[in-house]
C-alpha cells in the first residue's frame, strides 16, 4: 500500500490535517512534538465512479480503493543534527513513498508558531534545508564506505558511486535530487538510497475559515509565487479546521455544510486526488455479482501488470483482459450490451491501462 507522510514544522495543522483525513482521533494539542510515534492511518480514495458502477451492475458489495496517510511529528530547524529528535523524525520520512507538506497559511494568536511568525515560504525553507542535510550526510558516508570498493575496480560500486556523486554535487548545491534526471539503472541504484529529496512533494497551505471559499491570502500567493518560480510542485488549499468538522457529519449535513461554505467538494477529497496523481497513478475496476472494486497501478502499467494488482497468479497465467471503458459501460448499463453491441474490447498483455477502465482478467495457471 502507497504511504503518504504528512510534514512540516510544529503546529501547522499537520496532526488536525490527519485526524479529519483518516477519523483516528490523533492528538493535535497546542504544542510542539504533540506526535512522537507516527500516527498511520487507511484512507479511502473518493470515486462517484465506483458507486456508479456499483448501482449499474448491482454487485452485493463495494470495495474503493485505498491510500495510507501517516502523520510525522513536526520538524524543527537542526532536525538533521537531533534537533527535536529530529534524526527519528527523518527515519519515518525515509519510509514513505511522497510527501504532504503542510505550511500554515493563518494568522491565529491563540496557536503558537514555532519560529514566532506566520510566514509559509521561510517555514517551507527551513523543512526541506533539513530534508537535504540529512541526505547530504547519508550520501557522504556512503560515499566512504563504496569508495574502496570503487577503487577495487568492483563494477556495482563504481556504478553507485557515479550515482553518490551526483547526488553529492546536487544537494550540495542546494537541489533536490526529484529535479535531476537518471537514467534507469542509476533510479534501480538511487532507490535503494531511500532519500528524502527524491520523494515526490505536494504543499498543502492551511488556511483559515474566513479565507474560503476562495482560499486565497496573502500568505498563499506568496507560497505559491515562490513555488511556482522552482516548478516546484502542486499546491492544494484546505482549512482543516472545517475539514475536521465535515469528517464528524453525514453525508447529507457534510453536502449541507459545503453548499453554504460555497465549496463543491471537501478540501480532503482534492488532497487525496492531488497525492494520487503526484505517484503517478490511476484506477481501474473490476465489477461482477458480489463486488465492484477500484484497484490501484502506475500509469503505464500494461494488462498484465494490473493483473498483478489483483494477484500474482492473474499475471503469471494472462491470457487477456476483457475491457470497456468507464463511459461506455454507463452509456451501455451492462457487461451484455457492451458485448452484444461490439463495445467491449479484448486487449493483450501489450495494452496500457487507461484510467476508469473496466476489466475481467481471463488466466490461466
Amino acid at each position: 500500500m502507497l504511504k503518504v507522510g504528512i510534514v512540516g514544522l510544529p503546529n501547522v495543522g499537520k496532526s488536525s490535517l490527519f485526524n479529519a483525513l483518516t477519523a483516528a482521533g490523533a492528538p493535535s494539542e497546542n504544542y510542539p512534538f504533540c506526535t512522537v510515534d507516527p500516527n498511520v492511518g487507511t484512507v479511502e480514495v473518493p470515486d462517484p465512479r465506483l458507486q456508479r458502477i456499483h448501482e449499474l451492475t448491482g454487485s452485493k458489495t463495494i470495495v474503493p480503493t485505498v491510500m495510507q496517510f501517516v502523520d510525522i511529528a513536526g520538524l524543527v530547524k537542526g532536525a538533521s543534527e537531533g534537533e527535536g529528535l529530529g534524526n527519528q523524525f527523518l527515519a519515518n520520512i525515509r519510509e514513505v513513498d511522497a510527501i504532504a507538506h503542510v505550511l500554515r497559511c493563518f494568522d491565529d494568536s491563540d496557536i503558537t508558531h514555532v519560529l514566532g511568525d506566520v510566514d509559509p515560504v521561510r517555514d517551507r525553507d527551513v523543512v526541506e534545508t533539513e530534508l537535504a542535510l540529512s541526505d547530504l550526510d547519508m550520501v557522504e558516508r556512503r560515499l566512504d564506505r563504496v569508495g574502496k570498493k570503487a577503487k577495487s575496480g568492483e563494477k556495482e560500486a563504481i556504478a553507485e558511486q557515479a550515482v553518490l556523486r551526483k547526488v553529492f554535487d546536487a544537494l550540495s548545491e542546494g537541489i533536490a535530487v526529484r529535479t535531476l534526471e537518471f537514467t534507469p539503472e542509476e533510479r534501480k541504484i538511487l532507490k535503494t538510497f531511500q532519500l528524502l529529496t527524491a520523494k515526490p512533494v505536494l504543499y498543502v497551505a492551511n488556511v483559515a475559515e474566513s479565507d474560503l471559499p476562495e482560499g486565497d491570502n496573502q500568505q498563499v500567493r506568496a507560497l505559491r509565487a515562490a513555488i511556482e518560480a522552482e516548478d516546484a510542485g502542486e499546491v492544494v488549499v484546505i482549512c482543516s479546521a472545517i475539514e475536521s468538522e465535515l469528517a464528524e457529519l453525514e453525508p447529507e449535513e457534510k453536502a449541507e455544510f459545503l453548499a453554504d461554505m460555497g465549496l463543491t467538494e471537501p478540501g480532503l477529497d482534492r488532497l487525496i486526488h492531488a497525492a494520487y496523481h503526484l505517484l503517478g497513478l490511476l484506477t481501474f475496476f473490476t465489477t461482477g455479482e458480489r463486488e465492484s472494486r477500484a484497484w490501484t497501478a502506475r500509469r503505464g502499467s500494461t494488462a498484465p501488470e494490473a493483473a498483478g494488482v489483483i494477484h500474482s497468479d492473474f499475471q503469471r497465467g494472462f491470457i487477456r483482459a476483457e475491457t470497456v471503458a468507464y463511459d461506455t459501460f454507463q452509456e451501455v448499463g451492462s457487461w451484455k450490451e457492451a458485448r452484444d453491441k461490439g463495445l467491449l474490447r479484448s486487449e493483450g498483455k501489450e495494452y496500457v491501462v487507461q484510467d476508469a477502465d473496466i476489466m475481467l482478467f481471463r488466466f490461466n495457471v
